[in-house]
């Protein structure tokens, strides 16, 4: 589930403009600002930043408080994803591939404003949707709390705002590799892959470990053998490998309405509704794309809304109906809001393929 828990340490969520004198004009002049840098770059040299290179920046002000854990939490696959780090100073580090090449995003925080640095073939790409990133596309007015609970939660996490990288397949594929295993093994699986198949990061990372994905390419020639090394079966890599075979495809899924894009990555066999809306909240910042086939979250949300913890997919369903159209960002807040039901049962045992 995306963003299923909540920051182990709270920073102050960013300041509204409106309080602060100036601050919106400031944000229209940072953005101005950061494109012309851009456009000069690109100008004086024939091709984007090397990873050796200076990067290019941008400085944005959001128009409404942001709190940058609880927006970029969902793209952290495990404490040592090696595309994405946070350091001890508060500023995030994402290592992606765009549509135009592998790319370097840093971001942190200077007073109200967002001060970001790219380096790479993507980084011009990286830092034109740096808003869109952090949800400047996202509406969280339109969401209407029917119960306290939900209502508490928001009020205390102003700064939750819902991502959208545009980015289909970096997040179709980790999401896939959850898929009825243990979220550790997910993890580790990702990990491996990644680090043995992708390549180093753009830009000064050496020291952070921080590595892109394959291309659509580089995961079609994974050999057999490494995907029973990263303990993954053959129904999920025969997933990734059916969806890498149609990339263009679906990333086209980023700019489609919630229902399309939904039908699209479900075209391929082996991704349904799950892993479908995992990814769409991701890439698309689908406010409404809740989470079915949970193991989990129906038991949660049933607890936190009608204290019934053994509550189906149609039970959560219904629960959720008075927040048609932001599905999702009401889970994230019951998911935030720490009200989660004592745990029954032992944990799932993880599985291993590896030595079989």
């Amino acid at each position: 589930m995306a963003g299923r828990f909540a920051p182990r340490t709270t920073r102050a969520a960013l300041p509204h403009p409106a309080a602060v004198p100036g601050a919106a004009a400031s944000g229209a002049g940072a953005s101005r600002a950061g494109a012309s840098r851009r456009q000069s770059a690109s100008a004086s040299a024939p091709a984007p930043t090397s990873p050796e290179g200076p990067p290019l920046t941008r400085e944005w002000t959001p128009p409404a408080p942001l709190d940058l854990r609880l927006v970029l939490g969902p793209l952290r696959r495990g404490p040592a994803d090696p595309t994405f780090r946070m350091t001890g100073d508060g500023t995030f580090w994402r290592a992606t591939r765009t549509p135009a090449g592998p790319g370097t995003l840093r971001i942190a925080r200077h007073g109200d404003r967002i001060a970001a640095a790219a380096w790479g073939p993507g980084a011009d790409w990286l830092l034109e949707g740096l808003p869109a990133l952090l949800g400047a596309e996202d509406d969280p007015d339109a969401f209407v709390p029917r119960h306290r609970l939900l209502a508490l939660t928001r009020h205390r996490r102003p700064g939750l705002r819902l991502l959208r990288t545009g980015l289909v397949l970096e997040s179709l594929i980790p999401s896939v590799l959850e898929q009825k295993v243990t979220t550790d093994e997910a993890y580790r699986a990702w990990r491996h892959l990644v680090r043995r198949f992708g390549t180093p990061a753009p830009g000064p990372t050496a020291d952070l470990g921080l590595h892109v994905m394959p291309d659509p390419r580089g995961w079609a020639m994974i050999p057999s053998w490494e995907w029973h090394k990263a303990n993954v079966d053959a129904k999920r890599s025969s997933t990734i490998l059916r969806a890498v075979r149609v990339a263009r495809r679906l990333e086209e899924a980023a700019t489609m309405p919630l229902p399309e894009a939904l039908t699209r990555l479900q075209l391929i066999p082996g991704i349904g509704p799950w892993t479908a809306a995992e990814t769409l909240q991701r890439s698309n910042g689908a406010a409404d794309a809740v989470t079915v086939g949970d193991l989990h979250l129906p038991g949660i949300v049933g607890h936190a809304l009608a204290d019934n913890r053994d509550a189906d997919d149609e039970e959560m369903l219904r629960l959720l109906t008075p927040y048609e159209g932001q599905r999702h960002r009401a889970t994230r807040l019951i998911l935030l809001s720490g009200r989660i039901p004592a745990r029954r049962a032992p944990r799932m045992q993880p599985g291993n393929i590896v030595n079989l």
